[in-house]
């Protein structure tokens, strides 16, 4: 028995001891449930609306007033015409657009009936159906305030629509999403064994004493897998069409060049990752873990980022499938052309130059 109790001991001063076997017991649970509790939430605050008065009396200012004191709704912009609402959904700037009607409370004094009009972007349909149910409680339970003491009924006749997915689609939703996580794990993964290969292999000496350049080396690296990878993205698109009934308003064009800028950034990452691990093994959980609960948690894939604690949300911006979702949504769901994803775009090339940069840095640390 004292044998065994010292066998014991010597294991679990072993455990405590070795930092990345007590990483994987506590960091990781630790960081899971933080992720999991501040981003699953079904609630949403602080989504961005436009306003379009055609009436701008007390009774409109007062259901505007309900509306932003709710804590649901966030006055992006005050409209003055109806040829505002695309630019404004179709950009994302804001995610509901609220229309009353011309002499909005002489109707309601004169017949008992105001109309009002919600326009919700159904990009993604589970929000676009969450911020028209709390616009439309918000609204309900301020004529039903109205109706104290009056004789006659008061009611705000509320029309509804949908813009990008009438039907509320969900494929909408997970489509984009889906193509964005696949082409990630796939690229980074097929990437980020490559160098640490080498370095198991002991040939990784032979390629820094060769005339090769660094950057060579790398670009070397990448290049391969970049066709392999875009005929993927060729295969996820094509399924999301042809099964699914994705449509595809946007330019086909400028879609697969995003992809294809998607695909070398996300190559790049996994080169970033390879020079950085030592073992294939340790490079592929690096990807697993370091892109997979991120990509699926913090890029608005499932849950939208504006739910999430305002630390996460400034983790957010760093994650490149957040920026290719907005780009492929925009494209394929709202048919916007390349004025309304440059900055996204933008990003794209800076993460992609920044991650082939630090790789080459890194190999020169090691010439050095």
């Amino acid at each position: 028995m004292n044998r065994f109790t010292g066998f014991v001991k010597k294991e679990f001063l072993h455990i405590i001891r070795d930092k990345r076997t007590m990483l994987i017991l506590f960091g990781i649970p630790i960081v899971q449930i933080l992720l999991f509790g501040y981003v699953l939430t079904n609630e949403i605050k602080d989504a961005n609306i436009a306003i379009l008065d055609h009436s701008k009396d007390e009774t409109t200012a007062r259901i505007t007033n309900k509306l932003l004191s709710s804590g649901y709704f966030r006055l992006q912009s005050t409209i003055e015409s109806e040829q505002e609402i695309e630019d404004l959904l179709r950009s994302g700037k804001a995610r509901l657009v609220i229309i009353f009607e011309s002499n909005f409370k002489k109707s309601m004094i004169r017949d008992g009936t105001a109309r009002m009009q919600i326009i919700a972007d159904a990009s993604d349909p589970n929000t676009a159906n969450m911020l028209v149910s709390y616009a439309n409680a918000i609204v309900a339970d301020f004529s039903r305030g109205l109706m104290v003491g009056q004789a006659l009924p008061i009611k705000v006749d509320q029309q509804v629509r949908m813009l990008y997915n009438e039907e509320l689609k969900g494929v909408f939703m997970f489509v984009p999403g889906t193509m964005a996580l696949i082409l990630m794990l796939l690229s980074a993964m097929m990437t980020s064994i490559s160098i640490a290969r080498e370095k198991e292999q002991g040939t990784m000496e032979i390629l820094l004493v060769s005339p090769l350049r660094p950057v060579q080396i790398v670009l070397g690296k990448v290049t391969p897998y970049i066709g392999m990878a875009f005929i993927n993205a060729l295969v996820i698109i094509a399924l999301g069409v042809l099964v699914f009934g994705m449509p595809v308003r946007g330019s086909l064009i400028l879609l697969m060049a995003e992809s294809f800028l998607f695909i070398c950034m996300a190559l790049s990452l996994g080169i970033f990752i390879s020079t950085m691990a030592n073992s294939q093994q340790v490079a592929m959980f690096i990807s697993v873990f370091a892109l997979l609960l991120p990509t699926m948690l913090l890029s608005g894939f499932i849950f939208p980022v504006e739910n999430m604690h305002w630390i996460l949300q400034g983790i957010s911006h760093i994650i490149p499938a957040k920026y290719y979702i907005i780009i492929v949504k925009n494209i394929m769901i709202k048919g916007a052309g390349f004025l309304f994803v440059w900055k996204e775009t933008l990003v794209l090339v800076g993460m992609m130059a920044l991650l082939l940069l630090a790789s080459v840095k890194k190999f020169k640390t090691r010439l050095e």
